[in-house]
């Protein structure tokens, strides 16, 4: 995301900016709120305590949607093949379930922020 938004600032800069496409702008910000909200979602799932199945398809889930969203929309742009834009809506609808499948573990589970959690590092 970074990386993204340092190259628009070059194209606006002077002495001779240039309009930064749109889709660029739109991979950019989806990457970077969802970029943002993984962070979010790795506290929740650390609290909640998610093991097995439940933190396989919640982690796999927003990590497919997390980068589905704006690389198809990228690709789409840059090759020119714009029926790949209708795979956002399969991305989207992973985010999706992740997202409602957090949102059942935090109304049927008590959070243990702060305490002993049954979370583990990923190994490198």
């Amino acid at each position: 995301m970074m990386v993204v938004g340092l190259y628009q600032a070059y194209l606006l800069s002077p002495p001779n900016p240039q309009q930064v496409p749109g889709w660029m702008v739109g991979g950019h910000a989806h990457l970077g709120v969802l970029s943002i909200l993984a962070l979010v979602m790795g506290f929740a799932v650390v609290a909640y305590g998610l093991e097995g199945g439940m933190l396989q398809a919640v982690s796999g889930l927003f990590v497919i949607g997390q980068w589905g969203v704006p690389l198809t929309v990228w690709g789409a742009e840059s090759t020119g093949v714009g029926i790949l834009h209708m795979t956002t809506f399969l991305w989207g609808t992973a985010l999706i379930a992740s997202m409602l499948l957090m949102a059942y573990t935090a109304a049927t589970t008590d959070a243990s922020l702060g305490g002993a959690s049954t979370a583990t590092r990923a190994a490198d």
